[in-house]
C-alpha cells in the first residue's frame, strides 16, 4: 500500500472537499441570510441533482433512479449480488431553510463511500447512496413521499392529485422530471415492487435540537423517531361586508378558527412539554381586511413518542374542532400518518463503536424531527446518526453545523457504513 493511501475509511475523510461540497450546493437555490429554497421536483433540484450525479460519476458510482425520482448512487463490493447496505438522505429544503438539512446526509454519504474507495477498505456488499425525492414536504405534502412510496408504506399513485401553491399538481411535476433525467438509468420502485431489500440503513443528518450542543457531545446515536400525524381542517362559512353585517349573524370563518385552535390547544395540553402541536399554516379567502371570511384552511403538526397518545389526541381532533365551531361547516382531513418506531441495536451499535473508536463522545437520543429513515424500519435494520447543529435551529437560514462537526460525522458514517457492509 502507497503511503498516499489513507489505512481506515475514516482517515480518508476529506474535510475541506466535503465543506465545498456543500457550499456549492447551498449556491442552488440560495436566499438572503445564508439560506436555501431548493423545492423538490424543480429546475433548481435537478441542477443540485446533476451536480451531484457529476461528483458521484467523476469516482466511479453507478447511477440509476426509479419511478418516483429517488436518485441512487452505487458502489460495488465484492459481491454484487448481495444485498445492499444503503445511506443518504435528501436535496429539497424548506421555503426558507438552511444549508444542511437533508443535503449533509447525501453528501456525507458520498463523502463516506469516497473515503473508502481511496483507502482501499475491502467491502462485500455494495453501498448506495440515496437521494429520496420529497422528505420536507414544502412544495407537496406531506414530506417523505419517496421513502414511503418505495418501502410500499403508500402506493406510489397515492399523491397524484395533491397540489403546490401555483396548482401543479405532484403528478404533473414528476412527470416533467422524469422527462428532464430521461438520460438516467431507471430502477424498480425498492421493495415496493418486488425489487431486494437492503441490508442495512444509515442515515446521517444534523440534530435539529440543541441536546449534542450543551451536552458537548460529538455524535448523536439516535434510538428513534417520534410519532407524527398531519390534519387540513377546513372550515367554510360566509362571506359579508365588514360594516354592515351584524355579528350575531355573520358565519365567519376566522372566528371559527380561533375557537377550534383554542379547543385544539386545551386537547393538547402537556405539563411534561413532550408533545408538540402546531398551527404552521393558514389560509383566509377573500383575505381583505374589509369582509367577513367565508373560508379558512389551517395545518395542524401533531407528534408524539408515545404510540397511545399520539392515537388518542390525533384521532379526538376532528370532534374537538367540530365541538368548537359554532357557525362553519367543517371537514378534517389527515394527511399524515406515521408512529413511532425504534432504531435497530445493531445499527446503533455499529454508530457508537465506529465514533468510540475515534474517540468521540456519543449520546443515545430520540429525534423529535421525523426523517425518511421513519419508513426504512419495516424493511431492514435502520439507523441514524446526528451531528451538533448550533442552538438547535434548523429550518432557518441560520443553521449551522461547523466544517469539524460535520468531518467527524463523515468519519463515522465511513467507518459504520464499513463494517455494515462487511456483516
Amino acid at each position: 500500500m502507497s503511503n498516499s493511501v489513507a489505512p481506515t475509511p475514516g482517515a480518508a475523510v476529506s474535510q475541506d472537499r466535503q465543506w465545498d461540497r456543500l457550499m456549492q450546493m447551498a449556491e442552488i437555490g440560495a436566499i438572503p441570510g445564508e439560506g436555501v429554497n431548493r423545492a423538490c421536483l424543480t429546475p433548481l433540484d435537478r441542477e443540485a441533482r446533476r451536480l451531484l450525479i457529476g461528483w458521484a460519476q467523476a469516482i466511479g458510482l453507478s447511477v440509476s433512479v426509479d419511478p418516483i425520482g429517488n436518485l441512487f448512487l452505487r458502489h460495488e463490493g465484492s459481491d454484487p449480488e448481495a444485498a445492499p447496505v444503503l445511506t443518504g438522505s435528501h436535496m429539497d429544503t424548506q421555503p426558507n431553510g438552511g444549508r444542511f438539512d437533508g443535503i449533509w446526509g447525501v453528501i456525507a454519504g458520498l463523502e463516506a463511500v469516497q473515503a473508502i474507495r481511496e483507502s482501499g477498505t475491502p467491502i462485500q456488499r455494495p453501498i448506495e447512496i440515496v437521494a429520496w425525492t420529497n422528505e420536507e414536504g414544502g412544495r407537496f405534502a406531506p414530506g417523505c413521499m419517496g421513502s414511503m412510496a418505495w418501502s410500499g408504506d403508500k402506493p406510489a399513485n397515492t399523491w397524484d392529485a395533491v397540489t403546490d401553491p401555483q396548482g401543479v399538481t405532484f403528478k404533473q411535476a414528476l412527470l416533467e422530471h422524469q422527462q428532464a433525467e430521461a438520460d438516467l438509468p431507471r430502477r424498480t420502485l425498492g421493495p415496493a415492487a418486488g425489487g431486494p431489500k437492503p441490508a442495512f440503513y444509515l442515515e446521517a443528518h444534523i440534530e435539529q435540537g440543541p441536546r449534542l450542543e450543551a451536552e458537548e457531545m460529538d455524535i448523536g446515536v439516535v434510538t428513534g423517531i417520534q410519532g407524527s400525524r398531519w390534519f387540513v381542517v377546513e372550515l367554510r362559512g360566509e362571506t359579508a361586508h365588514a360594516g354592515t353585517a351584524p355579528l350575531g349573524l355573520r358565519k365567519d370563518a376566522v372566528q371559527d378558527m380561533i375557537r377550534a385552535i383554542t379547543a385544539l390547544n386545551a386537547l393538547m395540553t402537556d405539563p411534561q412539554d413532550v408533545l408538540r402541536f402546531t398551527v404552521g399554516r393558514i389560509e383566509v379567502s377573500p383575505n381583505t381586511s374589509n369582509s367577513v371570511a367565508d373560508l379558512v384552511r389551517f395545518t395542524i403538526d401533531f407528534r408524539h413518542p408515545d404510540k397511545d397518545v399520539l392515537l388518542m389526541n390525533g384521532d379526538a381532533v376532528e370532534n374537538t374542532v367540530r365541538g368548537a365551531v359554532k357557525h362553519c361547516e367543517v371537514t378534517v382531513t389527515e394527511r399524515f400518518h406515521a408512529l413511532p418506531v425504534e432504531f435497530d441495536a445493531v445499527v446503533q451499535n455499529a454508530v457508537e463503536d465506529a465514533a468510540t473508536a475515534q474517540g468521540l463522545k456519543t449520546l443515545r437520543l430520540p429525534s423529535g424531527a421525523f426523517h425518511d429513515a421513519q419508513f426504512m424500519v419495516p424493511i431492514c435494520p435502520t439507523g441514524m446518526l446526528f451531528v451538533p447543529c448550533r442552538k438547535g435551529i434548523s429550518h432557518n437560514p441560520a443553521e449551522y453545523s461547523s466544517p469539524e462537526q460535520l468531518a467527524a460525522g463523515a468519519r463515522v458514517l465511513a467507518a459504520a457504513l464499513a463494517e455494515l457492509a462487511n456483516r
